[in-house]
């Protein structure tokens, strides 16, 4: 076989080359290639500038970048995985006791920590195919309405609900530091306070019996619900496992998921850190001490305040300030992402940026006016938590059977099933305990005055 290759200008446009094969039989064929010069060329770049080559997922801040990898994906899971609320397990323990207690953080855990896996495993289930955000999954899950009615007011709403006042352009990989100096923060607070705790040593006359807190039967009950609902609100995040997940690049030899493991993996040692010696520490150092309003946080301005240095205390609430300003950045780029990719789908094209800077002043000055006009809020912390628990550890379970289609009946199907309905009653119970506690203790509604 031989070739031969000749070439001639076409026009002022395009250069076309003529290749000429032989073949076994002894025909000559000819293939005629044309190439583009470099006015076309320098088109296409501008075009792909300007948003018009490209698909619409690079169009929204969640998959504009896919430039991360496992050290970005633990900065993100760090930063919003430790939260405020952490702050009220040692509370839990009160209600709990020492074996409970720890038990039922053990499995919280551990539960989360699976249905986490299943989320990572499910982001590219379908060969080719990328479900970056938790309501695409859903979708896919349960159908158009029904993965619209499951998912998109929980995940919305909790996402605004985390959100506290904060405002950066950008795309979530942009973020990488804000939320590695984020983690970096909640590490800092949780390790200080229970190093401080055993610095300080036990408060006098501590009592660690749960039956001593509440006298009658009903309020036992209602405690251990609010108990399991400190645990269960404590572990969040899962709403932008699969956000995070899509920052990454992906190929047929190595998929995204195995970066987001060791993203998983580390920042969840990290987590177990100060989680488990935060809760323990704290009731070991309180023990039914620990106020029920607040937990550790309203320790912090009351019994500690007069046997700490006010140094250490103001690092503590400065790092607990810049934690959560940089949650902040995690959780709003879910809202961003929706709300650009509703003015995509209306417009046909990527937004701009006036216009997406708009959408983030708005959204900012919408959770700055609900944190002023209703600083009692964190007071309804269970009831906000409750309404979306199931996104954590009832949603993943289900939503892996109806895509991956175990076979019916087997181990891993009665475990999902079992689990995912777990899951949902969980959050019913923790939103009933919340409400029935409301109920008993009242709410001081005050409006545009924080105490």
């Amino acid at each position: 076989m031989g070739e031969m290759v000749s070439g001639r200008k076409q026009d002022e446009g395009a250069f076309e080359k003529r290749i000429h094969i032989m073949n076994d039989e002894g025909d000559v064929i000819s293939m005629c290639m044309t190439k583009n010069n470099s006015t076309t060329s320098q088109s296409d770049s501008k075009d792909d500038q300007n948003g018009v080559n490209r698909t619409p997922d690079e169009w929204l801040p969640i998959t504009r970048s896919r430039k991360g990898n496992s050290w970005t994906a633990t900065f993100h899971l760090l930063c919003s995985g430790i939260g405020i609320q952490t702050l009220s397990l040692p509370l839990a323990f009160v209600y709990l006791g020492w074996f409970w207690g720890i038990m039922c953080l053990c499995v919280a855990f551990l539960w989360q920590l699976y249905t986490i896996g299943l989320l990572v495993s499910l982001h590219e289930s379908v060969p080719g195919t990328r479900y970056s955000r938790y309501l695409q999954l859903s979708i896919i899950a349960f159908g158009e309405k029904l993965g619209k009615l499951f998912a998109l007011f929980p995940v919305m709403y909790l996402s605004t609900g985390t959100c506290v006042i904060f405002i950066i352009t950008g795309d979530l990989h942009s973020v990488a530091l804000v939320s590695f100096i984020g983690g970096i923060m909640a590490i800092g607070y949780c390790t200080t306070l229970w190093v401080l705790f055993v610095a300080k040593g036990r408060a006098d006359d501590t009592s660690y019996d749960p039956s001593k807190v509440v006298a009658s039967e009903a309020g036992r009950v209602r405690s251990i619900l609010n108990a399991l609902g400190i645990i269960a609100v404590a572990f969040r995040g899962h709403n932008v496992v699969l956000e995070i997940q899509g920052t990454m690049p992906s190929t047929p030899n190595r998929s995204s998921a195995k970066l987001m493991w060791k993203g998983v993996t580390a920042s969840y040692v990290i987590i177990a850190m100060c989680f488990f010696p935060l809760a323990i520490v704290g009731y070991w150092a309180f023990g039914n001490k620990i106020p029920a309003n607040g937990g550790i946080l309203t320790a912090l301005s009351t019994t500690l305040h007069h046997h700490s240095s006010k140094p250490v205390l103001g690092v503590i609430y400065l790092q607990v300030v810049i934690s959560c300003v940089a949650a902040f950045q995690i959780y709003s780029m879910v809202v961003y992402d929706n709300l650009e990719r509703v003015y995509a789908s209306r417009r046909g094209r990527e937004c701009s940026k006036l216009s997406r800077m708009g959408i983030r002043m708005l959204f900012g000055g919408l959770t700055f006016f609900i944190s002023v006009a209703f600083p009692f809020l964190q007071t309804l912390a269970l009831i906000i938590g409750g309404i979306a628990l199931h996104l954590t550890f009832g949603y993943p379970c289900l939503m892996w059977i109806a895509i991956k289609r175990p076979a019916v009946k087997s181990v891993r199907w009665w475990f999902n099933l079992g689990l995912g309905f777990l899951g949902v009653v969980l959050s019913l119970l923790v939103l009933v305990g919340a409400v029935w506690n409301l109920a008993c203790r009242g709410l001081d509604a005050n409006f545009f005055h924080p105490h």
